[in-house]
């Protein structure tokens, strides 16, 4: 199971439509789960140390050469270093090419004011560690599964993640993370129902 390995630090239960944050030291253990399965998880991370530093997923895919996630890949900052490890993955399919929802995804597309999003959820959840005031990184967004056609152009299909799937992260360094609970219920992305997120932190 999950935790098995490791004794559980913390665990962290994030409920449709928000956001969570937490602080993950080094050598520890993240565990994102989906708990009904088809939810996409909206992720972010910061050095605690320096939070100028983040994950970046475009450098992420220069550093990879790849827009998939495999076991064993370092998840790279915008400096170019590792703040995280990828070490387990019951699902196989993750996307970190697309930005987090916002205000104007649903203003621009659906012609809604108050719809909530990842974007506002992330952000929010950074006030627990004064965060906040920093721009929203773009996502990896796990268990969000899109694939190109022939011409290469993007297809959003419903995720692959089953309930209790999940993936495994290693801390690199200290870093606060956060993660969103996907607010996408008018396409595919969620199979059109948002629903809740596990983390559990695992010690070092």
């Amino acid at each position: 199971m999950y935790g098995a390995r490791r004794g559980i630090k913390e665990e962290i239960i994030i409920p449709p439509y928000e956001g969570r944050s937490a602080l993950i030291r080094k050598n520890e253990e993240l565990i994102i789960i989906d708990v009904e399965g088809k939810q996409v998880g909206d992720f972010i991370c910061f050095n605690y140390h320096d939070p100028e530093e983040h994950v970046s997923p475009v450098h992420m895919r220069a550093s990879l050469s790849s827009i998939r996630l495999k076991i064993g890949d370092p998840l790279y900052s915008n400096r170019r270093r590792p703040l995280m490890t990828f070490e387990q993955d019951t699902v196989g399919k993750h996307d970190f090419f697309f930005p987090a929802c916002d205000y104007y995804r649903y203003k621009v597309d659906f012609d809604m004011e108050d719809h909530p999003n990842c974007h506002d959820n992330l952000k929010e959840s950074l006030k627990a560690f004064g965060l906040d005031h920093l721009p929203i990184p773009d996502p990896i967004n796990f268990f969000m599964n899109n694939k190109l056609d022939y011409l290469g152009d993007y297809e959003i299909c419903e995720p692959l993640s089953k309930p209790g799937d999940y993936v495994r992260l290693k801390a690199v360094e200290d870093v606060v993370i956060a993660v969103s609970t996907c607010s996408q219920d008018m396409a595919p992305v969620n199979g059109y129902k948002v629903t809740p997120l596990k983390l559990q932190i695992l010690e070092g």
